[in-house]
């Protein structure tokens, strides 16, 4: 029998690792076993990596919102504590880009979570204010854009008579 060198394959799987270890120092960037080597490794430390990027960004934020909190004569972990407290929802990315951006708006922040703080905001009542503007909003949806099948489970719960047998538009007129 012929022997079987693997040809193409063989060929091809190397060039691929010979395209990504392109730009790499001396020989790990010319021969192929330290070139595999190196590529095994880089693919390692890019997975990690990716990770480890998202804990160096937050750091950077915390930081920055911390130098901010510091300039208006309060420490981070009371911040944040008094935004909780009062039901403020913000990431810590938007934080920091308002500490930077604009301080006064990041200073009005700081005088909500002191007043949070101090007891003077409580979460129940910031709670039913959110409650009632989505309330507002739910109402104020525009019913043209709601399917047939929506309209009349709408209807349904509003206990419209005859329901099922009306079209889109009627049942838009009985919901109004």
């Amino acid at each position: 029998m012929a022997r079987v060198k693997g040809g193409n394959i063989h060929h091809n799987r190397r060039a691929k690792v010979m395209k990504l270890a392109k730009g790499y120092f001396g020989s790990k960037h010319r021969l192929y076993k330290t070139a595999k080597e190196q590529v095994m490794h880089s693919l390692k430390y890019a997975y990690r990596d990716r990770r480890q990027k998202k804990r160096d960004f937050r750091k950077l934020w915390i930081t920055r919102i911390n130098a901010a909190c510091r300039m208006n004569n309060i420490s981070y972990s009371k911040f944040i504590n008094g935004l909780n407290k009062a039901g403020v929802i913000i990431n810590r990315k938007m934080l920091s880009e308002l500490a930077i951006e604009d301080p006064k708006a990041f200073a009005e922040l700081v005088k909500v979570a002191q007043d949070a703080l101090n007891g003077k905001v409580k979460k129940a009542e910031v709670k039913e204010e959110v409650k009632a503007e989505k309330a507002v909003k739910s109402e104020s949806t525009d019913l043209s854009k709601m399917t047939v099948a929506e309209l009349k489970e709408l209807a349904k719960s509003k206990k419209i008579e005859g329901y099922t047998s009306m079209k889109k538009a009627e049942l838009i007129d009985a919901l109004k």
